[in-house]
């Protein structure tokens, strides 16, 4: 072709830098699967002794088949020994499950005053149905006194839009 210059210097780092930037695409997505949820603390006139701070959850949205870690950031106000958490399960409003857990179970024991983290893993069935959950979570204390009680919701879907690495 007559008169076809070739791309000037500007124009190729302008591709190189466009290349780059869709290369890192999914490295972003991972990265916005770990985020902080909304939530909501129930009873808010009640003054519990555990203040909820952050709830995150790994992947988000939850892949069913695949590991998910369920982790609560909070603050107590008193030192807790011992005691349990609750949690509730419902799909689009329906209970669709609930378990008890030691609470030494899901965080390290004793908890002092201060900042502590609660952790759940779990692995949900293939067959869990794909959609939007509410999870609401109680804690209690050895004398079975409430120390918080939290909802957030969550979204579990069939398959990862990125493949695994």
């Amino acid at each position: 072709m007559e008169g076809a210059s070739s791309p000037s210097p500007a124009s190729r780092w302008l591709v190189l830098l466009l290349g780059v930037c869709l290369r890192l695409l999914p490295t972003v997505a991972q990265l916005r699967s770990i985020i902080a949820v909304s939530s909501t603390v129930l009873h808010k006139e009640a003054d519990y002794p555990v203040t909820i701070k952050r709830v995150e959850i790994t992947p988000n949205p939850v892949v069913r088949g695949k590991p998910a870690k369920f982790s609560i950031s909070a603050t107590a106000g008193e030192a807790i020994a011992n005691g349990e958490v609750m949690i509730e399960v419902k799909y689009f409003g329906i209970h669709v499950h609930q378990e008890t857990h030691r609470f030494c179970e899901e965080t390290r024991c004793p908890v002092s005053q201060g900042d502590f983290l609660v952790s759940h893993d779990e692995v949900l069935p293939a067959f869990t149905p794909p959609g939007s959950y509410t999870l609401t979570m109680q804690m209690f204390g050895e004398g079975g006194a409430q120390l918080t009680c939290v909802s957030f919701d969550f979204k579990i879907r069939i398959g990862s839009p990125v493949a695994d690495t």
